[in-house]
């Protein structure tokens, strides 16, 4: 069996430069705004989980980014790299992992981003690599605007569409239908936004096979990065009337439904011991539900 932890390494190190880019940009556009805010950082340690041996060494943790400013009224940077096994009862939930075979390592970059102007799109983005007895990686980003607009989700989707074009021909079609079969809520009958991406259990059975899926991983974040805070700077002047705000409320409390109700990652972060805070960075910070 392969020794992941060098690549896990590789990948933790490149989710951190991705962070320090994207905070480093979310930061310039505040300046623009004429706002001072920064992003606060707060370490973390992971606890050893309830139910699940490999209490004792090393369990990992991770850095959470929170920014609360004059365009980003609320916006969360997390990477984490956590250790360990999983509890016998969720372990048969995850590739390649079972209540004999429970150990487990993730290193992954999470984003969440609520905006103060209702014309400016809330995003997710996240990307990740796993291992249990299989390693893989996983990801995506949706964009999710209250008040959406033709242009910015069709430059949205086709910085994606670029980067999954670069590494297989069949990846856009495949993962946009991904993530609008993921990100929806059933209760609601709705998608909580105008979609975007989404893959999991991109196997890695060799070290060719890493690289490929690492370089596509690599790309996702670099798209991210170069469409998003475009689409903030063409809105984040705009004037808006209170019911554009109440309209961005009332999604924000379908947002948060998806997110607590159906959203695996909030799941599994819970289940592995993770920050709590971290975890729940994704919520926003005013919801309403009328």
């Amino acid at each position: 069996m392969i020794d992941w932890t060098p690549y896990t390494a590789r990948a933790r190190e490149w989710f951190e430069s991705l962070r320090d880019a994207i905070c480093a940009e979310f930061e310039a556009i505040e300046r623009e705004a004429g706002s001072a805010a920064a992003f606060d950082y707060a370490p973390w340690q992971r606890a050893a989980v309830e139910g699940g041996e490999g209490a004792e060494g090393e369990t990992g943790g991770g850095v959470r980014g929170l920014m609360k400013g004059q365009v980003f009224e609320k916006v969360g940077v997390n990477v984490s790299t956590v250790v360990g096994e999983l509890s016998r009862d969720f372990a048969g939930t995850i590739n390649g992992a079972s209540a004999d075979r429970p150990a487990f390592s993730a290193t992954g970059i999470s984003l969440v981003a609520h905006m103060a102007n209702p014309h400016v799109p809330a995003v997710h983005m996240n990307t990740r690599f796993l291992t249990t007895t299989k390693a893989w990686f996983g990801g995506g980003a949706d964009l999710n605007p209250p008040i959406p607009y033709d242009e910015d989700t069709a430059e949205f989707h086709a910085a994606f569409k670029a980067a999954c074009d670069a590494h297989g021909a069949d990846y856009y079609d495949r993962f946009r239908q991904w993530a609008d079969d993921y990100f929806y809520i059933p209760h609601r009958k709705v998608h909580r936004g105008v979609g975007g991406i989404f893959y999991d259990h991109m196997e890695c059975g060799d070290e060719a096979a890493w690289e490929a899926n690492f370089a596509f991983t690599k790309a996702v974040g670099e798209a991210f990065l170069a469409v998003f805070p475009r689409l903030v700077r063409r809105r984040m002047g705009m004037a808006f009337t209170p019911a554009e705000k109440q309209r961005q409320l009332e999604w924000r409390g379908r947002y948060a439904e998806f997110n607590l109700v159906y959203d695996r990652g909030t799941l599994f972060g819970l289940k592995t011991g993770g920050n709590i805070d971290a975890i729940l960075m994704s919520l926003p910070p005013e919801a309403v539900w009328s």
